[in-house]
């Protein structure tokens, strides 16, 4: 109980510090199995600020822990988060940018055991959150995806694929990422 309380407690502290993050649909987030398979440091650096560049997060050497798929964050500690989808269902996403970095972002869905993109993106920016501009385009804090329709049976466990949100900044040189879990129905 006293873990799940200073998680829910620093996740939301973590929030407010973030550089920017999916806010909704619910995005993975770390937990206690994070902490045994990436090491409390990685836990800590995520909670410290919650959308932290990738390049910040420590790893602990395990072959388990892959910073670059979900920063790290278990589906074991996300599984109340499972969304459901449709085939062609409409998915609104929001952001928040608090310090935007100008740089490409997309969506993709994610295989999970290989963390290769299936199929196209689901939506792609050439040039995304950039901090020149005195207001950042609507669609940079709001915006929709279509699921595909053509996964074949794909996505169908829970755990096998996540929608990631992926966003490089290229003259921070940082990259940051969220991850949706979901189903596919039939």
């Amino acid at each position: 109980m006293r873990a799940s309380t200073f998680f829910s407690t620093a996740l939301f502290a973590a929030t407010v510090l973030a550089h920017g993050n999916i806010t909704s649909p619910p995005a993975r987030q770390p937990g206690p199995n994070m902490a045994k398979v990436c090491g409390s440091a990685a836990v800590s650096a995520i909670l410290a600020d919650g959308t932290g560049p990738l390049e910040n997060i420590p790893s602990n050497g395990n072959p388990n822990c892959n910073i670059f798929m979900c920063k790290g964050a278990q589906f074991a500690d996300n599984t109340a988060k499972v969304q459901t989808y449709a085939p062609g269902q409409v998915v609104p996403f929001k952001a928040v940018l608090p310090i935007p970095h100008e740089g490409p972002a997309n969506v993709s869905i994610i295989d999970t055991a290989s963390n290769t993109v299936v199929g196209l993106p689901l939506i792609e920016f050439a040039s995304y959150a950039d901090e020149n501009l005195a207001v950042l385009p609507a669609n940079n804090t709001a915006f929709k995806v279509a699921m595909p329709t053509n996964l074949n049976g794909a996505c169908q466990v829970a755990g096998e694929c996540t929608m990631q949100w992926f966003w490089f900044g290229t003259n921070a040189a940082q990259t940051y990422e969220n991850c949706v879990d979901f189903v596919m129905t039939a």
